[in-house]
């Protein structure tokens, strides 16, 4: 049966008062950690490219990468109809860059059977990096179409729209091949009750490293390629400048303004 798998991340809440810890790594303790929120869309477009092409029988697989109690993504993805799940977990991982991530992910991914298409958001909001599926493309030696607003699978190849500043490019690659898809994708689902319950219940498949094949100097915070050294807090928003003054003379200080930031 050939799947396609939907790559998902527990992540601090986009409510919740982030902060680092001395390591410069993202301090998840005491926070919510829900399912991304791009990796919603992301679900959703794996199961409707799984419904529009049933002749072929995609089996969709979640699979994500992270420390106990990413369970709770995975069991969303179930929940929104993921067939089954996937969770490579292991404390090496802990701190790795993004380099070290998209190798373990694709060593993750190959114990998956005949993967035709992987799924995936185009940036996670904790990271929000969005290299992850271009390092994954390369590692795996597979086209990737990135940042699409809509996905087809037809045969062997599969379709999909980028949207740009420049307007909207129509690219395609041929299977197996990797797909990111951004928030103007397909609207994501709400789980059922029934997929709620049968989620609850589902096994999820847990690996280490050793059981895909990565040591564990491949990984990790202290084998990372890149390394943080600073980190500033964002600076608070400040009021905008507000224009007052008759119909002509605002609308003289607007052009004056547009003109010193060279927007004109």
């Amino acid at each position: 049966m050939p799947a396609i798998v939907v790559l998902v991340k527990n992540v601090p809440d986009t409510w919740s008062v982030r902060t680092l810890d001395s390591d410069f790594t993202l301090n998840r303790e005491g926070v919510d950690n829900v399912l991304d929120e791009i990796n919603e869309f992301a679900v959703e477009q794996a199961l409707r490219l799984r419904e529009n092409n049933p002749d072929a029988g995609y089996e969709v697989v979640a699979l994500s990468a992270g420390p106990s109690g990413s369970e709770e993504a995975l069991r969303k993805a179930l929940a929104m109809g993921a067939d089954r799940a996937v969770l490579l977990a292991d404390p090496a991982l802990a701190g790795s860059d993004v380099i070290g991530t998209a190798w373990a992910l694709t060593n993750a991914i190959n114990q998956v059977p005949d993967v035709a298409l992987v799924v995936a958001g185009n940036a996670s909001s904790d990271g929000a990096m969005g290299a992850l599926p271009g390092i994954l493309a390369e590692y795996r030696n597979q086209p990737a179409l990135t940042s699409c607003k809509s996905v087809q699978l037809s045969g062997e190849i599969v379709r999909g729209v980028r949207e740009t500043h420049d307007g909207d490019y129509d690219i395609e690659a041929s299977l197996p091949a990797i797909v990111t898809v951004t928030d103007k994708a397909d609207k994501p689902r709400f789980p059922n009750f029934k997929g709620i319950m049968a989620a609850k219940k589902a096994e999820i498949t847990t690996l280490s490293l050793s059981e895909i094949g990565v040591a564990p100097e491949q990984v990790g915070l202290g084998h990372a390629s890149t390394a943080v050294t600073s980190a500033n807090a964002r600076p608070a928003r400040s009021q905008g400048d507000v224009i007052r003054g008759d119909a002509a003379t605002a609308a003289q200080k607007i052009v004056d303004f547009l003109e010193a930031e060279n927007l004109l």
